[in-house]
C-alpha cells in the first residue's frame, strides 16, 4: 500500500481488544494504518486512552467525556480532561456531543456539558470530535450558537441527510466515515459520500463497533478501513488509493499534525 491510512476514531481501551491489545495496536503499522486516535467515551477511558498514547508511538488521544457518560462529569474531572488535552499527544477534545436515542442523561445535561466542552477546545486551542444521535436539531442549535466553525473538527459516525451534512462541511468541518458506508441499506450515507467533498472526508471505525462488510457484526478494527476506502473510493469514482491520501491529509490538518 502506498499511502498510509490515517484512523480518526478508535476505542483500543475498550474491553472488547483485553484478549489481544497490545499484539492488534502493535501490529496497525504493518497492516498499513500508521497514525490512531483513539477518542475518550467515559471517565475512566481518560487514563487508559493516556496510557496507549504513552505505550504506542503511532496513537494520539482525543480527551472529553461521551453524551450518555456526563453523568459522571463536575469541575474536577472537567479540569482534568483541560490537563489532558495539554499534553503532548493530545489532538482533540472528544468524544462530545449529543445522544437522544438512549437518553441516559438528560437533554439539559447533554447540551451543558456539550457546550462546556465546545468551549473548552476552543481555550485550548483543539478541535472536536461529536458524536450526535437522534439529536440532529440540538447538535446543529449548539453547533451554531457555539461558533463551530471557529473550533473545528470531526462530526464523528454522520448518521443524518445530506442537506444537514451541508450545513456542516459549510462551517468547514470534516465528515468521519466508518463502515456504515459498506452497508447495502445505508443509503443516506451513501448520498451524503457523494455529496461531500473528498477534501471534507475522513476515516474512522469505532471500534470495537460498525465493522464494515464482510466483517458486518464482528468486532471492528483499524484493519478493516480499506473497505470503508473502497466503498468511498466506489461512490466517487476514484481509487481507494488517492481515498487513503486525501483523508490521510484531511485528518493531518484537522488534528494539527505534521508526520511522515
Amino acid at each position: 500500500m502506498e499511502h498510509m491510512i490515517f484512523e480518526t476514531h478508535a476505542h483500543y481501551d475498550d474491553e472488547a481488544f483485553d484478549a489481544d491489545r497490545e499484539e492488534l495496536v502493535a501490529s496497525l503499522p504493518a497492516g498499513g494504518i500508521d497514525t490512531v486516535v483513539n477518542a475518550c467515551s467515559d471517565k475512566a477511558s481518560l487514563s487508559s486512552t493516556e496510557a496507549l498514547t504513552k505505550r504506542f508511538s503511532h496513537v494520539y488521544g482525543a480527551y472529553g467525556l461521551h453524551p450518555d457518560s456526563v453523568g459522571e462529569m463536575d469541575e474536577e474531572v472537567f479540569e482534568r480532561i483541560r490537563q489532558l488535552c495539554r499534553t503532548e499527544k493530545a489532538v482533540a477534545v472528544g468524544e462530545i456531543g449529543l445522544d437522544y436515542h438512549w437518553n441516559v442523561e438528560s437533554r439539559e445535561t447533554q447540551i451543558y456539558w456539550f457546550e462546556r466542552q465546545l468551549a473548552l477546545a476552543r481555550e485550548e486551542k483543539l478541535p472536536v470530535i461529536i458524536h450526535s444521535r437522534d439529536a440532529a436539531e440540538d447538535t446543529l442549535l449548539v453547533s451554531q450558537r457555539n461558533n463551530l466553525g471557529e473550533i473545528g473538527g470531526i462530526v464523528h459516525c454522520f448518521s443524518y441527510s445530506k442537506e444537514l451534512a451541508a450545513k456542516y462541511l459549510d462551517m468547514g468541518m470534516y465528515i468521519g466515515i466508518g463502515g456504515v458506508v459498506t452497508f447495502k441499506n445505508a443509503k443516506k450515507l451513501k448520498a451524503v459520500v457523494d455529496y461531500a467533498p473528498l477534501e471534507q472526508l475522513v476515516l474512522e471505525t469505532d471500534c470495537p463497533y460498525l465493522a464494515p462488510e464482510p466483517y458486518r457484526g464482528k468486532r471492528n478494527s483499524s484493519l478493516y478501513l480499506p473497505y470503508v476506502a473502497a466503498e468511498i473510493g466506489r461512490i466517487k469514482g476514484v481509487d481507494a488509493e488517492e481515498v487513503i491520501r486525501i483523508t490521510r491529509e484531511n485528518a493531518m490538518k484537522c488534528f494539527g499534525l505534521c508526520i511522515g
